[in-house]
């Protein structure tokens, strides 16, 4: 594993003879479609190019490694995330907007997750994100370290909630089951051990969770965490807290 610092993005161009037969970016989206497939162990400069129809040199002509295609790849997709200009909606709805953008890519990608805080993620998509999201944080009166740390905990709770997503639904296909046919499965057990658990059998009688289609409950789920964060960062600015940022440093939104 290189250096953390050793980026592609830091690092000087590097001196090329000849004329590929092949662009960067469509070596970086063969390398994406690979990874969506395979997963970081799946992809290897011979695969790609086999998948391109290409000899390895025409892909070393535009990327030296694995490590650096890996974060090319990273920056490809998160291209994909809308972050709105400050301004152009109420902050919470721009927060909202961003972040369930970047729930949705993580799905798209699940890959991604693994490879966040390994390499920096300094890239031009990411950096034009952040660019904005210091914008949509700032119009909403959060500064300084604070900002980082409102940010930070926006993507935790991105990040956390596609993480398990993400683990879950890599298992349904797995099983080559649905969701909803795993979960009837284990309902024997569960009905079972509810008599040892009579605060959880009432919760699970309740609630109604039980018949919930599963995709709706990680989207409420999601939605429900995010919404009480705002919620309590809407009451910081409103009260005290406005006033009195928190003390120390904090990593920027970049690369976090």
């Amino acid at each position: 594993m290189p250096d953390f610092t050793d980026s592609v993005w830091t690092r000087p161009a590097r001196a090329r003879t000849g004329q590929p037969t092949l662009s960067r970016e469509q070596i970086v989206r063969a390398a994406i479609e690979l990874l969506d497939t395979e997963g970081t162990t799946g992809l290897s400069m011979r695969r790609l190019g086999a998948r391109l129809g290409s000899g390895a040199t025409s892909l070393y002509w535009h990327v030296a490694t694995k490590d650096d295609l890996l974060e090319l790849a990273v920056d490809e997709v998160m291209g994909e995330v809308y972050v709105p200009e400050a301004g152009d909606a109420p902050w919470r709805i721009g927060v909202s907007v961003m972040a369930g953008g970047m729930r949705a890519m993580l799905l798209r990608h699940p890959w991604v997750i693994g490879m966040l805080g390994v390499r920096p993620t300094i890239g031009p998509n990411v950096m034009r994100m952040s660019n904005r999201s210091v914008g949509l944080f700032s119009a909403a009166g959060f500064t300084g370290p604070t900002l980082s740390h409102v940010h930070s905990l926006i993507t935790a709770h991105v990040i956390g909630s596609a993480t398990t997503e993400a683990a879950v639904g890599a298992a349904v296909i797995r099983s080559g089951q649905s969701a909803a046919e795993l979960r009837k499965s284990l309902e024997p057990f569960m009905e079972k051990a509810a008599g040892e658990y009579p605060e959880y059998a009432k919760w699970r009688e309740e609630s109604g969770v039980i018949e919930m289609e599963p995709d709706k409950v990680w989207d409420q789920s999601f939605a429900f965490g995010l919404e009480r964060i705002l919620d309590g960062l809407e009451l910081w600015l409103a009260g005290a807290g406005s006033s009195a940022a928190g003390e120390g440093g904090g990593g920027a939104p970049a690369g976090s």
